[in-house]
């Protein structure tokens, strides 16, 4: 009996049937505040991008601006592996946690988690534990599928790593362990996280604009010192520096900001707002 990891967040999220789901993506598209067209995958594709970073929000909030990562990944060809990194929003299992086998299921078919890769960065890096407790509630890595299901049905495997703990030292040790395992593969890394958390929107704009310049200027270090003095609330500041890390182990160029918005540019309420951020890591 395959072990399957069951969607917490279909009907929440995002849409919890099939049709309603690849609507909805459509619609995230077409948004005024996505790439505003559906792109047609790039079967030969040049597959430069090394790196995504992506919000995890419900689709109606962040969903057009993940759409804009995933509009340039399409257009650059289909990876055979993608490596998820997310924090931890639940607080469940081990500080960085991997699931190495089995199957992620959400309303459009069942992904399976690639044991091989994901074995090889448990021995490579050696504070991962194997642990599928911590991503049995998390939708950080989750929100992410439907996307990727989207352009690439099931031909491709994923690794889900969950990070309770996001100090820098654990997330350029991680960062680099990957690298390694994904040296000379078709693969992706994804980093999942929103920016600043409930400011208002000129304060989060303002923060965010620093933390994302010290991504695209591909700095784990400037990114956390900028983090921690301006208190930029992101959750998922420990996944982006560990893809920063990975990144430039495999020869990813440049970095580059593809859309940044915040809840209140979908909501049009500016009193407290999320910042949702799409960035791309290219050879």
């Amino acid at each position: 009996m395959a072990k399957i990891r069951l969607p917490t967040q279909a009907g929440a999220f995002y849409a919890g049937t099939a049709e309603s789901l690849k609507r909805q993506i459509e619609e995230c598209f077409l948004h005024s505040l996505g790439p505003r067209k559906i792109p047609k995958v790039a079967d030969a594709g040049p597959r430069r991008i090394v790196g995504l970073v992506c919000p995890h929000a419900g689709y109606m909030y962040s969903g057009p601006i993940a759409a804009h990562a995933y509009h340039n990944l399409a257009l650059d060809g289909k990876p055979d592996i993608v490596v998820l990194f997310g924090p931890n929003h639940t607080g469940y299992g081990s500080a960085l946690a991997v699931m190495t086998n089995g199957f992620w299921r959400t309303p459009l078919g069942d992904v399976e988690v690639d044991s091989e890769v994901a074995d090889k960065i448990v021995k490579e890096a050696r504070i991962v534990d194997v642990d599928d407790s911590a991503h049995r509630y998390e939708h950080s890595i989750e929100v992410q599928l439907p996307f990727l299901q989207y352009f690439f049905g099931s031909k491709f495997k994923i690794v889900p790593v969950c990070f309770l703990m996001q100090d820098l030292h654990s997330a350029i040790e991680i960062g680099q362990a990957v690298a390694k395992v994904l040296a000379g593969k078709n693969a992706v890394i994804i980093a999942s996280s929103d920016m600043t958390h409930y400011e208002p929107h000129k304060n989060a704009e303002n923060k965010d604009k620093l933390a994302l310049e010290a991504v695209e200027a591909m700095d784990e270090k400037k990114f956390y010192s900028i983090i921690e003095e301006y208190r930029v609330t992101a959750c998922g500041y420990g996944p982006i520096a560990a893809l920063i890390v990975a990144a430039k182990f495999l020869d990813a160029k440049e970095a580059k900001l593809l859309c940044y918005k915040t809840s209140g540019d979908v909501s049009g309420d500016y009193s407290a707002v999320v910042g949702y951020a799409a960035v791309q890591f290219a050879k």
